[in-house]
């Protein structure tokens, strides 16, 4: 099996719709390229991984994608209409929580479920805030504040929060980057756990190859910057659901890390006497 792939001669299935297109964008600051010429399709369901150095601009290309950037040429189509700003339809979760300190937990998730459900009743509201703290494992936590959590629940809370606008698309940006290792994957199983059952599109900046190959269908390597570009799209043929021991007694598992650490560390190491 084939299973890397350039930009270039990325292939699905026919019978799939594009549903999230990054079409040819380009971000520039004056006269500093951040990205170059970035082409991807993301097709509905799936579970994209981005990863590469510092720099490189995974989350400037994710913030256009969410709508808080604007590309300055190219343009991101999710079911062809043209993104220019943030909307429900795709919820950020970042590494830093991002949960308003003096809110309990149950209060920052009906925050957002207030704000977007307007035609709901206020108990309709507070069931939907109620089911996804049970989803991820916080119903006996709701009345606390983000200050009583630990960091493993505060994330939990920012994903419940996140789907409990129902998104077409959800964006992590490193949600696990600062947690330990054991919370880290109890984290990891959980989020796949959800996103079968939601078949949300995920796409996620990670610097963590493990984490990529345990968690994604596809991983895109992206070059340094400035102007980076994609590099390398990696199809990750592990069958779903995974169980993390098979997939790494798997030797291609260990194939594709070594492909990946050699991109990252060889041909795209940085420089540091830049």
């Amino acid at each position: 099996m084939q299973t890397i792939k350039s930009t270039s001669t990325e292939t699905k299935p026919s019978n799939r719709d594009p549903f999230l297109v990054i079409d040819n964008v380009s971000k520039a600051y004056g006269e500093h390229t951040v990205l170059d010429g970035i082409s991807l399709t993301v097709y509905e369901g799936e579970f994209v991984c981005f990863i590469g150095h510092s720099g490189c601009g995974k989350s400037t290309l994710l913030d256009m994608v969410s709508g808080f950037r604007k590309p300055s040429s190219g343009e991101v189509r999710l079911e062809t209409k043209r993104i220019t700003q943030p909307g429900p339809d795709r919820m950020v979760v970042f590494q830093n929580y991002s949960l308003l300190p003096w809110m309990s937990a149950f209060d920052n998730i009906y925050l957002g479920v207030n704000s977007v459900y307007t035609d709901k009743s206020k108990s309709q509201k507070q069931k939907i805030v109620r089911e996804h703290l049970e989803l991820v494992g916080l119903a006996d936590a709701a009345n606390k504040k983000p200050g009583e959590l630990s960091g493993g629940m505060k994330q939990r809370v920012s994903i419940a929060r996140a789907l409990a606008l129902r998104p077409k698309v959800l964006v992590l940006d490193e949600p696990f980057g600062a947690l330990d290792a054991i919370t880290k994957e109890e984290l990891q199983e959980e989020l796949l756990k959800i996103w079968r059952e939601h078949q949300v599109t995920i796409l996620m900046i990670t610097h963590d190859i493990d984490e990529a190959l345990f968690l994604g269908d596809r991983l895109v390597m992206m070059t340094n910057g400035p102007a980076a570009q994609i590099g390398e799209i990696l199809d990750i043929p592990f069958p779903r659901p995974r169980d993390r021991t098979s997939v790494m007694e798997d030797p291609e598992y260990y194939r594709m890390r070594n492909h990946a650490l050699d991109y990252l560390f060889r041909r795209f190491a940085h420089d540091d006497t830049e």
